[in-house]
């Protein structure tokens, strides 16, 4: 589709950027806008929700930033992996910021949210911080697990963000039974469980979904499909793709995944279904720049041509951008401002992390034993007490 159907409904011209350099700030209005999806939403025993999205030109801003700084975090780590300060597995997310930001946007903090091991950008989405995030990824104390994660395996309790997780749909489980305490407790709050076109075959995701549609849990199961599981095509690795309607006796709602506006329609959507009536399932029409991970170059199995014609055509920054600039909110050396000044946040927040030490070796057994049971840990021969748990 092409990133110009997003504007069908705005207006058409505008006078030169030039003309507003000098009239007026960056807007952070909050008066309401109404911007029809990319694309009209796909249901599966559910009716869809409507295509026209209320925001307001601050929400669009904040988007265009949030996703921004998203994108440079996830290009800084491409090259602090080449330059070994990264070691282990990485998974990048540019390309599928919108789906990030979007859910987020839908939803407060009080829901929950799981995901598998491309999950920097959902940290980042919780309320995380840049310096905490690379901290993490490059393995030392000021990192978001304590350096002991790593990529795969970023958290956030007070915020509702419980990783980061490295077994292939082993998420989606878990994701089931924090809904289940959230029914429990009566919280009218729901858990987005997240997971790829990869792991969709997976026999633990349905038995979840099973016990869920049984007991009516908020859980929202979303497919983030961009159509590649490691270097498999989906069509080669699914008899049916459309994973939308995976759950047979459960609704679903296929979705533009490279449309902010439109993951927060449906995220907002799913919520108010799943707290009512029990799961649903969402698949995020969506795509990924980079390789599954670090270690793949992305290229062998899918040309270069379709990379770059995603990136031309859907990118969700992209057309945000488009949006802002169709309603007047910022102008273009605006927003190259902007992407200056967030450049500078990530390097600044590199440095940062850069000066946090590694883990002490203490750290080997926090989070492993209860305290309070005399714990300790020997040598080979039994000889040596290496360390001790109060």
């Amino acid at each position: 589709m092409a990133a110009a159907a997003l504007l069908r409904r705005l207006p058409a011209a505008r006078a030169p950027a030039t003309a507003f350099m000098a009239a007026r700030p960056i807007s952070d209005s909050t008066a309401a806008l109404t911007i029809e999806t990319s694309v009209p939403f796909t249901s599966h025993l559910v009716d869809p929700p409507s295509r026209d999205v209320t925001t307001t030109p601050a929400e669009l801003m904040t988007f265009f930033r949030d996703m921004s700084v998203m994108r440079r975090m996830e290009i800084a780590a491409d090259s602090l992996y080449k330059a070994k300060l990264i070691r282990g597995f990485c998974h990048l997310y540019d390309g599928q910021e919108a789906v990030a930001v979007g859910m987020e946007a839908a939803i407060t903090r009080s829901d929950s949210i799981i995901t598998a091991y491309r999950d920097h950008c959902i940290y980042l989405a919780r309320g995380g911080d840049l310096v905490s995030a690379f901290a993490e990824l490059m393995g030392r104390e000021a990192g978001c697990s304590r350096g002991k994660g790593g990529s795969m395996h970023f958290y956030k309790k007070d915020a509702n963000f419980y990783g980061g997780h490295g077994i292939v749909g082993a998420q989606v489980p878990l994701g089931c039974g924090l809904a289940f305490a959230q029914k429990y407790k009566k919280e009218d709050t729901a858990t987005f469980a997240l997971y790829g076109d990869g792991a969709a075959n997976q026999g633990q995701l349905f038995e979840a979904l099973n016990i869920s549609a049984l007991w009516k849990l908020p859980a929202i199961l979303v497919c983030e499909n961009n159509h590649y599981g490691m270097g498999t095509a989906e069509w080669r690795a699914a008899k049916s793709p459309a994973y939308y309607k995976r759950g047979d006796y459960v609704p679903g709602l296929k979705v533009d995944g490279m449309d902010v506006l439109a993951v927060k329609q449906a995220c907002k959507f799913a919520k108010e279904h799943a707290v009512a009536n029990g799961p649903i399932v969402l698949e995020m029409d969506t795509y990924r720049y980079h390789g599954h991970s670090m270690s793949d170059p992305g290229s062998t199995y899918r040309s270069r041509d379709e990379i770059s014609g995603v990136r031309q055509e859907r990118d969700p920054i992209e057309r945000v951008r488009k949006l802002i600039y169709a309603h007047d909110l910022a102008t273009p050396a605006e927003l190259k401002d902007m992407e200056k000044e967030i450049r500078k946040q990530v390097d600044d927040a590199i440095a940062k992390a850069k000066e946090s030490s590694m883990p002490g070796a203490s750290e080997l057994f926090t989070n492993v034993y209860k305290k309070g049971f005399g714990v300790e840990s020997f040598g080979p021969d039994r000889k040596e007490l290496r360390a001790s748990l109060p």
